[in-house]
């Protein structure tokens, strides 16, 4: 993971966040993240991404669960131990239903949990750096990675005419790490002019 210098305005609104947002992705700025307090609706579709493919995933995580079921079942009741009881053929699809559909809800839900907590980088002993102390209290916090290309001034005005609270810039690791804390030092020497 890369060290980079982020600009980071922070915003008390969300009706002033939102025209920030249309603004910075006008301008071309790489906007990073935007940190909420609560989930704010139609936030991604204003920061340009795209809709999530998580319901695909679901979907086949769901196909994987029924073909788990009809499989190890038709392989038990039809080779394993095939026992005729009650006058049942071996291949008795229709009592098998309820395991069936069982392990394919179980797949599909562990599968996309599981998917959900990787793609947003949320699992259990992760660590991300935080850009406001008040991120996830009471602030809007929107973080703008700068490069050689652009201009630390000239978007740090950008961004105190957009409505920011506050603006500061940060360098941080702009990745996530596991279970860790050893680079908290680090990050105060690099930020303690915030």
């Amino acid at each position: 993971m890369a060290i980079k210098k982020f600009a980071v305005a922070a915003y008390d609104d969300e009706a002033v966040l939102f025209p920030a947002v249309e603004k910075v992705r006008k301008s071309g700025y790489k906007m990073h993240d935007i940190y909420t307090p609560f989930a704010v609706h139609g936030l991604d579709v204003a920061m340009g991404h795209k809709e999530t493919d998580l319901h695909i995933a679901g979907f086949i995580y769901g196909i994987c669960g029924t073909s788990t079921a009809v499989g190890f079942i038709s392989w038990i009741f039809t080779s394993d131990w095939p026992i005729v009881y009650g006058g049942k053929p071996h291949f008795a699809l229709p009592a098998w239903i309820p395991i069936t559909f069982e392990l394919t809800v179980l797949f599909a839900a562990v599968g996309m949990t599981l998917t959900f907590c990787y793609l947003n980088q949320i699992m259990p002993g992760v660590k991300k750096h935080v850009f406001h102390p008040r991120q996830s209290d009471d602030l809007f916090v929107m973080a703008i990675e700068l490069n050689d290309h652009t201009s630390e001034a000239e978007v740090m005005n950008f961004l105190r005419g957009t409505g920011a609270k506050e603006v500061y810039t940060q360098t941080a690791e702009d990745g996530w790490w596991y279970g860790r804390w050893d680079k908290k030092e680090e990050y105060e020497a690099l930020n303690a002019g915030y």
